[in-house]
């Protein structure tokens, strides 16, 4: 079954173009996503899976399980970016060590929505709330990140205020506009929202694969950028998530949650983000190296993630 299920996640379409833009980008080809048109796809996903999110969260209302679930993310936001700090210190900066575990305590979008993608094909249900869990775990990890900097920076800088990085990080495009559709999700018209699914859901595979042809090209280049950190840092950046992820597939059976939220809730775990950390870093850690942090969750964990981490978290899912 295990084995099945990796050659499905393997030849998924989506990402076949993952990989067509590895091998772009290591030939050298022209290929390019124009910017404009890159950031347009970036808001469609985010803003279709937080409509569709509310939706779904507003048809099944506040139970038990969506209690619980909302929770968990919050813990795994607060507890991943501190025990990864303490590991990275041992070899990075203080500034280094905050931003990656930042990184690894935040999510990423792009691999919710392959994971999302994989259970529709398994025909496996999952709960609306867990795009509410998604943007939950978005600033929570970015404000440890920098409370653990400026308490074990040596020579601290004025810099920006706890309260600028909390704004910017709630007020970051990525997090404002999934969790603006998140909301209108819940409160708008069902019969209305009919009237725009085919923008929201039948186009929107189409658009991920685009978005993940320019996600190869960008891992690939950025990828041998960060080379000369290390063993140390590569290893980190494969090991760490498995752990996050298969912990989280394995503790999640005894807080009673559906399969195909365990995998959502795994995924997100196991996932760094390379959109709304960068750009909170860029604020609160101007020190901190981008080379390093932003190849590691998108040219290592990124695709570890999609070909070797869904189908283990599922099979660990699965085991109970």
């Amino acid at each position: 079954m295990s084995i099945q299920i990796l050659i499905s996640n393997l030849t998924n379409p989506v990402l076949l173009f993952f990989l067509l833009g590895v091998v772009a980008a290591l030939v050298k080809s022209d290929l390019e996503i124009p910017a404009q048109t890159l950031k347009f796809i970036s808001l469609y996903l985010l803003f279709s899976i937080g409509f569709k999110g509310g939706q779904e969260l507003s048809h099944s209302g506040l139970t038990r399980e969506i209690g619980v679930t909302l929770v968990a993310a919050v813990f795994l936001a607060i507890v991943i970016p501190v025990y990864t700090f303490f590991i990275l210190k041992q070899k990075l900066s203080v500034a280094d060590a905050g931003a990656v575990a930042a990184t690894y305590g935040s999510v990423s979008a792009v691999t919710f929505v392959s994971a999302s993608s994989f259970l529709e094909a398994s025909e496996v249900h999952f709960g609306g709330h867990m795009v509410a869990a998604m943007a939950l775990m978005e600033a929570p990890a970015i404000i440890i990140g920098v409370v653990l900097m400026r308490r074990f920076e040596r020579n601290r800088q004025p810099g920006t205020k706890l309260g600028s990085v909390v704004h910017d990080s709630f007020t970051n495009g990525s997090v404002l506009m999934i969790m603006g559709s998140l909301i209108i999700g819940i409160i708008a018209d069902a019969k209305q929202a009919e009237g725009i699914k085919p923008f929201t859901s039948d186009i929107f595979k189409g658009f991920l694969a685009v978005f993940l042809l320019d996600m190869g090209m960008v891992a690939a280049r950025r990828f041998k950028a960060f080379r000369h950190y290390g063993l140390f840092v590569t290893a980190f950046a494969i090991v760490v998530p498995l752990l996050n992820g298969c912990l989280t597939a394995l503790a999640t059976h005894w807080l009673g949650m559906e399969p195909g939220n365990r995998l959502l809730l795994s995924i997100l775990a196991a996932s760094a983000s390379y959109i709304a950390v960068p750009a909170a870093m860029k604020l609160a850690a101007p020190n901190a190296d981008p080379g390093l942090y932003i190849p590691m969750a998108l040219g290592v964990t990124f695709p570890v993630n999609i070909t070797i981490g869904i189908p283990v978290y599922w099979y660990l899912v699965n085991l109970f």
